[in-house]
């Protein structure tokens, strides 16, 4: 894979993130914008086990996709101390994903507020996201194709982001927003997904108190190095083509996947399991040799 350092920059003015990397879509990593948040010197997991500790939490792991399950349906649940003791003791699968901060621990609202970037963010949908240390998501971009800035805390991460013009190059499964689950993205196997060799993106690593713009519909794949913690603002997606395939996935493309799971089962994965692979298989034979 061809993967550029994203640009790290201390703080930017809403004027200079407009133009330098909104207007463009490019991703950019603000190392000191939030240092006089509370959360900045108060979020680490003695503070989360002391606020949110009894909270039963949706688990997640890396199993693949299974025609049996929903739609970002969980595969176990825990309290959240629990939760944490076993994150902070030993290496776990488990992750915590599109945690609702508002609804589920209004608490910590206080700690922290909504950055003036020149876009309006989603103020009912900040998401909290945990993960122990080698757990990691599968290279994904989210259903609404949303502007992503990514707060992180604790520990440290690794994200590799694609835009979508590398589709073609990434074994997209159809009907889905993950790409093929067998796929490394941390150490791939060029010999199994050659295509990937062709595919531009980007990597960096986040510590406590980062920020990651991700532009819309970014494709990204985080893995936590250490045990660690985010929070995600969103700000709806600005490019009408964006908006349009936003409205289409959660309209119909989620319903439309769910409904052949039911029908179909696991021939409906298996099928297009095969189709990502040989559509990026039609595209690399069509490229010179």
């Amino acid at each position: 894979m061809k993967l550029k350092e994203i640009p790290r920059v201390g703080s930017l003015t809403k004027e200079q993130f407009l133009r330098d990397f909104l207007g463009p879509q490019k991703p950019v990593v603000l190392t000191d914008s939030i240092r006089d948040w509370p959360a900045y010197s108060k979020w680490d997991f003695d503070y989360i086990r002391k606020v949110a500790g009894e909270k039963t939490v949706p688990l997640y792991d890396n199993r693949p996709v299974d025609h049996k399950e929903g739609f970002n349906q969980p595969h176990a649940t825990m309290k959240m101390k629990e939760y944490l003791d076993l994150l902070q003791k030993e290496p776990t699968k488990y992750r915590i994903f599109l945690w609702n901060v508002m609804k589920e621990v209004p608490e910590l609202q206080k700690d922290f507020s909504f950055p003036d970037f020149g876009i309006p963010l989603m103020k009912g949908l900040p998401m909290l996201f945990f993960g122990g240390r080698d757990s990691y998501t599968f290279m994904h971009y989210d259903i609404d194709l949303a502007n992503i800035f990514h707060f992180h805390f604790a520990g440290r991460k690794e994200c590799i982001l694609f835009p979508q013009s590398e589709n073609k190059y990434l074994y997209k499964i159809p009907h889905s927003l993950i790409t093929h689950e067998s796929i490394d993205f941390s150490d791939p196997d060029y010999n199994q997904w050659p295509g990937l060799r062709h595919a531009t993106g980007y990597r960096t690593y986040l510590e406590h108190g980062e920020v990651l713009y991700m532009p819309e519909g970014y494709w990204h794949y985080m893995k936590y190095v250490t045990p660690g913690f985010s929070m995600s603002l969103r700000s709806v997606a600005r490019n009408p083509l964006n908006l349009s395939k936003a409205v289409y996935n959660v309209v119909f493309m989620r319903h439309f996947d769910n409904g052949m799971r039911r029908i179909r089962g696991k021939k409906w994965i298996d099928w297009k399991n095969r189709k990502a692979i040989e559509r990026t298989e039609k595209v690399l034979k069509t490229m010179p040799s």
